[in-house]
């Protein structure tokens, strides 16, 4: 008995020493990869393969880290084979540090694979004579040519190209037969084949609409221009489909081909296939409100309403109304539906009236606009708009007793270049706006006025979060005359303009008030610092000054410092700033909350 104890014993202490001290659970190992001088993206193809199978060994057992261990292999293998290596070696050793187990994996990744040799084969009514011209470009477009790399993104890349381009005009029903890539791997070459066949011919059929209700049908024929019997183009739909989009009447619109049993072959045996458009429609109305206040007009409130479909008509109405203790404002506008080619372009009535320092101004207009937005191949998009009204106004200087009216006909255009990387809170890039005005009276002795204006902003991104801010603007309004209608003479100061001065505080002396000026120049520079990606604090100058002419100007220098908290409504500032001319400090800030 004393002998199986000291046995037992024997047999069973180093065991239970070792479960004593084994770690509870195994943990993932920690891995070393030896490149052998393969590139950054191979490497970061291998590293993300490898950490996939290393986050399946966390609490597996020792005979499942075994098989982990096989598959990092193996999947490093195919790493190197995506990025062109088909002929390497790879070792991977197991260690232990303190904190467990270690894998460390070396790479020969040996030649990289060229390709050799390229077949593309057609088959179908493609092979016609028609195309051959066709064809021959499909072919000459191929991506991967003799001697590039082989990597297998480029393969599925040049693959996918291919055969869209045969499919995305005629032949809807494009198809490969087969794709074959031949590697040989120690001769680190690549042989390609490929054959399409293209099918029959497609034309485009009748035109079907689905989820149509409140809107008329003739509103998708007017984007939706073709024949029945016209070759099918992809692009074709995909310009109807952006359009039909861009109207207010639709959340969703979709243009394709209706590929269904009902499809019919005419009598050179080309498959026509009916037009499906398919709309989910835009409510029929919305009204939207806000609250808001600010350092320069105290509370404000604005309301919205807008109506789509009016009378059956595919037209909508839009109505809106803004009240604050300076300034009211109503406007009722028809809009008709996007052009073709993109333009929007609307008629209605506007009623202004406003009544700051001194000078209390009204205004009512009819008249028409047409708006165009347009983008490039690059961030940069483009925005013109031009108008034509008829306009009756008062202007009303405090301790004149008489006020000035007329009316006249102005007709306004602007251009607008917005290149930046966030439409509503920019942290770099530029915006540049120009715009021109023509206003002509209507009755004798009065002059007509010319006008343009110039403004721009830049933002420069500083480190992580900062910003460095530019801003200038210019304009010029003449002949010189005494009276200069409203919304055609310059006044500044204010928030985002010459801060540490009232509003419309700066232009045109006339009596106890200050008026339109001809010209205006104002020019800022502001430091943004964030303490965090939603907190920061700025400092910034302005200068700038309205006036008779650009050389009579007077800078009035604003100096200051403020808070500034990033939303998702867009950033909303606080700023404390110092009128040298007037000795002033003034609080400028804005704040909104639309429901």
């Amino acid at each position: 008995m004393r002998v199986r104890a000291l046995i037992a014993a024997i047999t069973f202490l180093p065991l239970a020493v070792w479960a004593e001290h084994a770690p509870s659970e195994i943990s993932a190992p920690e891995v070393v990869i030896d490149p052998g001088g393969v590139g950054p993206e191979s490497l970061k193809a291998i590293y993300g393969a490898v950490n996939a199978i290393t986050r399946l060994a966390e609490d597996q057992d020792l005979d499942e880290i075994s098989r982990l261990r096989r598959r990092a292999h193996e999947a490093t293998v195919s790493a190197l084979q995506t990025q062109g290596y088909y002929d390497p070696v790879v070792t991977l050793e197991v260690g232990e540090d303190f904190e467990g187990e270690t894998w460390d994996i070396l790479i020969e990744p040996g030649e990289r694979t060229r390709v050799k040799r390229v077949n593309i084969d057609f088959t179908g009514q493609i092979t016609d004579p028609q195309f051959t011209v066709r064809v021959e470009g499909i072919r000459k477009n191929w991506t991967l040519n003799e001697g590039d790399l082989f990597l297998n993104h480029d393969w599925s890349n040049a693959k996918a190209d291919l055969l869209q381009s045969v499919k995305s005009k005629d032949f809807y029903y494009a198809r490969y037969t087969h794709t074959k890539a031949t590697v040989v791997a120690d001769l680190n070459t690549a042989d390609l084949d490929l054959a399409v066949r293209s099918g029959p011919r497609v034309q485009m059929g009748d035109l079907h609409t689905a989820g149509l209700k409140r809107v008329p049908e003739k509103l998708v024929r007017r984007y939706v221009k073709y024949e029945p019997g016209d070759p099918y183009d992809q692009e074709k739909l995909d310009e109807w489909q952006q359009a039909l989009q861009s109207t207010t009447f639709f959340r969703g619109a979709f243009v394709t081909l209706e590929d269904t049993s009902t499809e019919r072959s005419n009598e050179d045996g080309e498959v026509v296939l009916p037009v499906l458009v398919r709309v989910t429609e835009a409510p029929a109305r919305r009204f939207t409100g806000s609250l808001g206040v600010d350092s320069d007009h105290g509370p404000r409130l604005e309301a919205f309403y807008r109506q789509n479909i009016v009378f059956g008509q595919p037209v909508w109405t839009e109505t809106g109304l803004g009240v604050d203790k300076n300034r009211q404002r109503f406007f009722s506008d028809v809009h008709f539906p996007p052009t073709y080619k993109g333009f929007k372009n609307s008629v209605g009535v506007l009623y202004e009236h406003e009544d700051i320092e001194g000078l209390k101004q009204t205004r009512a207009a009819a008249g028409i606009k047409s708006q165009y937005e347009f983008n490039t191949n690059t961030r940069a998009d483009y925005e013109t708009t031009w108008s034509l009204m008829g306009v009756w106004d008062e202007s009303r200087v405090s301790g004149e007793p008489k006020a000035q009216r007329g009316t006249s006909l102005e007709a306004t255009w602007q251009v607008l270049r917005r290149n930046v990387d966030d439409k509503y809170d920019p942290r770099e890039g530029n915006l540049f706006d120009v715009d021109v005005g023509v206003n002509y009276p209507l009755g004798g002795g009065k002059k007509t006025l010319y006008r343009t204006g110039m403004r721009a902003q830049q933002w420069i991104p500083i480190g992580k979060n900062d910003v460095f801010m530019l801003r200038g603007e210019v304009g010029k309004v003449w002949p010189s005359t005494d009276r200069i209608p409203m919304g055609f003479g310059y006044r500044t100061g204010g928030a985002r303009s010459v801060r540490g001065y009232k509003y419309y505080s700066l232009g045109r002396e006339r009596g106890s008030a200050t008026v339109g000026a001809p010209v205006m120049a104002v020019l800022s520079a502001e430091y943004q610092y964030f303490f965090n990606p939603t907190y920061g604090m700025s400092v910034f100058v302005d200068v700038g000054d309205a006036g008779e002419s650009f050389k009579d100007l007077s800078p009035h220098w604003g100096y200051g410092v403020g808070a500034a908290v990033r939303t998702p409504a867009g950033p909303f500032y606080v700023d404390v700033a110092y009128g040298q001319k007037t000795r002033d400090v003034r609080l400028h800030f804005s704040l909104g909350i639309a429901f």
